[in-house]
């Protein structure tokens, strides 16, 4: 479904990510994992457009939207859920949810896909009437993804979504992560839970200071040598 191909990107004068590849496959989850300040979440602006790369290709569903703007690569199908989520958080749960539907095909299906949406999340369905800052961190986080899902995108882009979360809720999260994928939508995940994210991903990749260094499906890698010693302590 997507494949970056040889990106370099950066700010300015400061090149961040240096000839990136990989491939995302449809139906599938795929992880990246690596230290901070790797580069993780530049690739992820780069992919929704919000950086654009010195050289490289971005090909999605077999198009090439390297020069597409960013509400162009929302309209194609991407969506990306940030790190620190960026609610409305003086508005509704509800308002944040409609406010997430603003493609053309989610306009013409709003009802459906909230109807939708609130199957996934029961608890949002009982707190639409109420103040999204108010809400819990776990809940926050499961309205910033409902709110990515209004759009009804192809693929999904998670950066970090179990950040600040409690351990019950990490859980939580990465059982919803994998339901939602069920329901056929691609998954791209940036987590630094790398136990949790290469146990549900089907294929992941490490990056460390802008270069991926390794690449292999999930639980493979989870039996890498380096892999366990460097990220997992073991």
């Amino acid at each position: 479904m997507l494949k970056i191909e040889n990106i370099n990107a950066g700010y300015e004068y400061l090149r961040i990510l240096w000839n990136i590849s990989l491939e995302v496959e449809k139906g599938k989850i795929t992880g990246i994992i690596g230290p901070n300040a790797a580069g993780k979440t530049t690739l992820l602006k780069v992919i929704a457009g919000l950086i654009k790369p010195e050289t490289g290709k971005i090909i999605f569903d077999g198009e090439d939207i390297t020069k597409l703007s960013t509400h162009e690569r929302v309209e194609k199908g991407i969506s990306l859920i940030p790190e620190g989520r960026l609610l409305f958080t003086k508005l509704t749960v509800e308002e944040n949810l409609i406010l997430g539907a603003t493609t053309k095909r989610a306009k013409k299906e709003r009802e459906k896909n909230l109807k939708w949406v609130y199957q996934l999340f029961p608890i949002l369905e009982e707190r639409r009437k109420q103040i999204a800052g108010t809400l819990s961190g776990g809940e926050q986080q499961m309205l910033a993804i409902a709110r990515g899902l209004m759009s009804k995108p192809k693929l999904l882009i998670l950066d970090e979504p179990s950040w600040g979360l409690a351990p019950k809720i990490v859980t939580q999260l990465f059982n919803l992560i994998k339901e939602i994928n069920n329901e056929g939508i691609t998954i791209l995940l940036v987590e630094q839970n790398v136990w949790r994210t290469l146990e549900i991903s089907d294929k992941a990749y490490i990056i460390e200071n802008g270069r991926i260094i390794l690449s292999g499906l999930g639980r493979e890698l989870l039996e890498n040598g380096y892999v366990r010693k460097t990220y997992l302590g073991l």
